[in-house]
């Protein structure tokens, strides 16, 4: 069982997402919030494996609760998808370099979301893909932060560069596998070998560390 909480100050949003998340059989709704201090308390008391969370809040916003929660040791397990009206390409990449592990519109399909839910509760990250062509098209190389060094993006395979500039176009591991006609264990081993390489945290920071380092789809070898 998948446990999920949600945080929306919209009650109708928490009211349809919790709806849809009673219809899965695989999915527990652990608690919800309408403010970030709120969301903070719920997921420290209930531990979700995946929080829900809007960006715009009253008082501390999402990106203060993403923050609050990478900080928190107690609460590595609890991976964080976005939920939002809003594909403000500021937001995008402040919710990715803050650790979120996905990052929807509030206007996807139902299945989409719980699709997203799965994917990320499972270890994996996950972007609409029209949010990571925002980040890669507009934001380029100009993203602050760590970066890691020369030496690590040097010590990638071949393989390993192109399975990271694949992870950019938003799609999953089962997906990539079945665009290079690969199985899926082999997409994940090249993408964990990558992850650990470069020291990403999980497959957004490495979408945010490609991006900076100007290697992404479709030039798997970032022009080198």
């Amino acid at each position: 069982m998948i446990g999920v909480a949600l945080a929306d100050d919209d009650e109708l949003v928490r009211m349809g997402l919790r709806v849809l998340i009673g219809r899965e059989d695989d999915l527990e709704l652990r608690g919800e919030a309408a403010d970030g201090e709120a969301a903070l308390a719920v997921v420290r008391e209930t531990r979700p494996d995946v929080l829900l969370l809007d960006l715009k809040m009253p008082g501390l916003d999402g990106i203060g609760v993403l923050h609050a929660i990478a900080a928190d040791p107690a609460l590595t397990a609890t991976r964080v998808i976005v939920v939002t009206t809003f594909e403000i390409d500021r937001y995008v990449v402040a919710a990715l370099q803050a650790g979120a592990s996905g990052f929807l519109l509030k206007s996807s399909v139902p299945a989409e979301l719980v699709r997203a839910v799965r994917v990320v509760a499972a270890g994996q990250a996950l972007l609409s893909p029209s949010v990571t062509r925002r980040v890669v098209g507009l934001f380029g190389r100009r993203l602050v932060g760590p970066t890691p060094a020369r030496v690590a993006w040097d010590s990638l395979t071949a393989r390993e560069r192109e399975m990271v500039a694949w992870v950019t176009t938003g799609l999953s591991n089962d997906e990539i596998a079945a665009e290079l006609v690969l199985s899926p264990d082999t997409v994940r081993t090249h993408v964990s070998r990558a992850m650990v390489k470069l020291g990403a945290r999980d497959r957004a920071q490495l979408v945010v560390f490609a991006v900076r380092e100007g290697l992404t789809f479709p030039d798997p070898t970032g022009g080198r």
